[in-house]
C-alpha cells in the first residue's frame, strides 16, 4: 500500500473538524510502527503536525527496543508486519508494567469482520483501517471515540 493510500485525504466528503488541542495538557510521546517507511513517515508527520513528539520504528523488534529505551504514552502500529506482527507487539508491550495503561492504536489494512476484535483482544485500544483520515488518527491517539 502506498503512503498516500495509507492516509486518506483530509477532506473527503464533508470537512472534518480537528480535535480540540486544549484537551492535551502536556506534550505526549508517540511511537509509530510500520514496516513501510513511507507510511511510517506519513503517520508520524500527521502526528507531529498535531503537536506530538514522535519516534518511529520499522519493525516490531525495533519498536520493542525503542520502548525499552524510552517511555511512550501512545503506540500506533501496523498489524501485518513480517516476523513479529502487530498483535504480538501489542501483547509484548502490554506485558510490561510501564505499558499497561499506554494508549495503543492499530492502523492497518486488516479490515475483515473480526480484525477489530482481534486487535482489541491483543491489547489495542482502537482499530483504524487504512486509509486513515488525519483527524481520525489524531482522535484515536487522543482517546476520543466516535
Amino acid at each position: 500500500m502506498s503512503a498516500q493510500a495509507a492516509v486518506a485525504p483530509a477532506f473527503v466528503g464533508a470537512p472534518q473538524a480537528e480535535p480540540d488541542f486544549e484537551r492535551r495538557t502536556s506534550r505526549r510521546h508517540v511511537l509509530v510502527v510500520d514496516d513501510n517507511p513511507d507510511i511510517t513517515e506519513m503517520l508520524a508527520a500527521v502526528l507531529r503536525l498535531s503537536g506530538y513528539d514522535v519516534s518511529t520504528a520499522l519493525s516490531a523488534p525495533e519498536a520493542l527496543k525503542a520502548a525499552h529505551e524510552k517511555r511512550f504514552d501512545v503506540v500506533v502500529s501496523d498489524i501485518g508486519m513480517p516476523g513479529m506482527n502487530g498483535y504480538e507487539l501489542a501483547r509484548a508491550l502490554r506485558s510490561r508494567p510501564e505499558y499497561g495503561s499506554a494508549r495503543m492504536v492499530a492502523v492497518t489494512g486488516f479490515a475483515m469482520y473480526d480484525d477489530r476484535d482481534r486487535a482489541l483482544e491483543a491489547g489495542f485500544d482502537a482499530h483504524l483501517s487504512k486509509p486513515v483520515a488525519p483527524a481520525d488518527l489524531t482522535r484515536a491517539v487522543m482517546g476520543i471515540v466516535h
